[in-house]
């Protein structure tokens, strides 16, 4: 399965929650292909945010590796699933979609911790770092509901 999360510029909540599902990936051994991508092109080629990357290692998640990208219509063939952050990316991420079955790819990645409310993960790019470890928090508790509700984990 491959897993595409995606952001406004890919330098702070979707390289959180890939570097997140890489992490879990990893330590359950599973078959999951993760990336992420921004729907502007802001940062292509940047790091995550310095912020992201300080906080997340105490986390225990490297993100130093990761570079910022823009999401293309490519991906919807690249990708099984693709999680938006919010909603205005996922618009955003729609009207690419070439066809139904590409905007069925197409998900907000916080329903699969509370299904059907259409929850954003915030932006915490003008916040604290309060701010970054709520989001980073966050993503975790997303990442394992994703794993469990798509049975590739057994418990939270």
């Amino acid at each position: 399965m491959r897993i595409l999360m995606v952001c406004l510029g890919n330098i702070c909540r979707s390289p959180m929650a890939d570097g997140w599902l890489r992490h879990k990936t990893k330590q359950h051994g599973l078959n999951l292909e993760v990336d992420s991508a921004g729907t502007a092109n802001y940062h292509v080629g940047k790091k995550p945010d310095h912020r992201m990357r300080r906080l997340s290692l105490d986390f225990g998640v490297s993100i130093d590796e990761l570079r910022a990208r823009q999401f293309s219509v490519a991906d919807f063939d690249n990708y099984d699933i693709i999680f938006a952050m919010d909603q205005n990316n996922e618009q955003n991420i729609l009207q690419l979609a070439r066809n139904n079955k590409e905007k069925e790819k197409v998900k907000l990645l916080l329903n699969e911790l509370h299904p059907n409310q259409n929850l954003e993960v915030p932006d915490p790019y003008y916040g604290t770092d309060a701010n970054f470890k709520e989001v980073i928090e966050l993503l975790d508790h997303a990442t394992d509901a994703f794993l469990f509700n798509h049975q590739l984990i057994t418990k939270q």
